[in-house]
């Protein structure tokens, strides 16, 4: 069975790039456009891995991933934070919060697949 991972990301040409990239690799990809829906998606699917936007409309991603990390049943799944701000305060936020990993935009396709696979323990 393929590693489930959810795609949390709010700018569409984003969205649709790297769900139809990951995908390929053989990943079934799920996909949430703001942290409440996130939080939703994550609740149904229980993901393998999440991939999440810091600037997302309404709940933030180190909100919504704060709020995951917070929960005994999603603590487990591993975060690797998306964002274009690449500054070291964006890293320590982001590890602050319980992200598991940084990843910053545009995206390097094969430095992410390393961070998944690494977190999947592929």
């Amino acid at each position: 069975m393929a590693p489930q991972i959810l795609l949390v990301e709010d700018n569409e040409m984003n969205r649709d790039m790297l769900q139809r990239r990951l995908s390929r690799k053989g990943f079934d990809v799920a996909v949430a456009v703001d942290g409440y829906d996130a939080l939703t998606v994550t609740s149904k699917l229980a993901p393998d891995l999440i991939l999440m936007d810091v600037g997302l409309p309404q709940l933030d991603g180190l909100a919504t991933t704060r709020h995951l990390k917070s929960q005994t049943s999603t603590r487990h799944i591993p975060i690797i934070m998306l964002t274009a701000n690449a500054m070291e305060e964006d890293r320590k936020s982001a590890f602050a919060a319980g992200c598991n990993d940084f990843e910053t935009k545009p995206i390097n396709f094969a430095r992410l697949l390393e961070k998944i696979s690494q977190h999947l323990g592929r």
